[in-house]
């Protein structure tokens, strides 16, 4: 296997090789309880676009290139969020782009994927934004696609699954 090289000669891409390939990784039956989940995920009441926020941001933050892909490709794909979104959403807190329902949804987000930077890693105050704008189905599906997207980032930085690679 190649090494994995942080550091790339100007323009060249880094090559990544992966140390699994992820149906190797993942039993079947696991595998079938997790497409439940993203189904039951599908219909908490959510807007896709939302979804596909969150998953953005927990993947930012998680350094998650095979997912940070994944998304923008989505999002072509649906023609459902411009590039100018997808591009703010590194900086949503100081953006104009995010309804006050979304940076409801990206505050929770992010908070519940750095659960170890603070003492109180959702505070309350957190929680009774999101809880403003979404309804307890809805707040339900948000925390599972969260917890989700969080166990597909580190399924694929743990395995280093690279980008487009699917």
């Amino acid at each position: 296997m190649q090494e994995l090289s942080h550091t790339a000669v100007a323009g060249a891409p880094v090559a990544i090789e992966p140390r699994m390939a992820l149906p190797e990784l993942v039993a079947p039956a696991a595998w079938e309880g997790v497409q439940r989940l993203l189904g039951a995920v599908r219909g908490g009441g959510l807007p896709e676009s939302t979804l596909e926020l969150a998953h953005m941001r927990v993947s930012q933050i998680n350094g998650c290139s095979a997912c940070i892909e994944g998304a923008i490709r989505h999002a072509h794909r649906t023609g459902q969020e411009p590039d100018e979104r997808l591009i703010m959403v590194a900086a949503w807190p100081h953006s104009s782009e995010f309804t006050e329902a979304e940076r409801a949804a990206l505050e929770l987000a992010e908070e519940m994927t750095r659960l170890a930077d603070r003492p109180d890693p959702v505070p309350d105050e957190t929680w009774a934004r999101a809880a403003e704008h979404y309804d307890r189905e809805a707040l339900a599906a948000l925390v599972l696609h969260v917890a989700l997207t969080n166990l597909f980032n580190r399924l694929n930085v743990a395995t280093r699954q690279p980008a487009g690679d699917w």
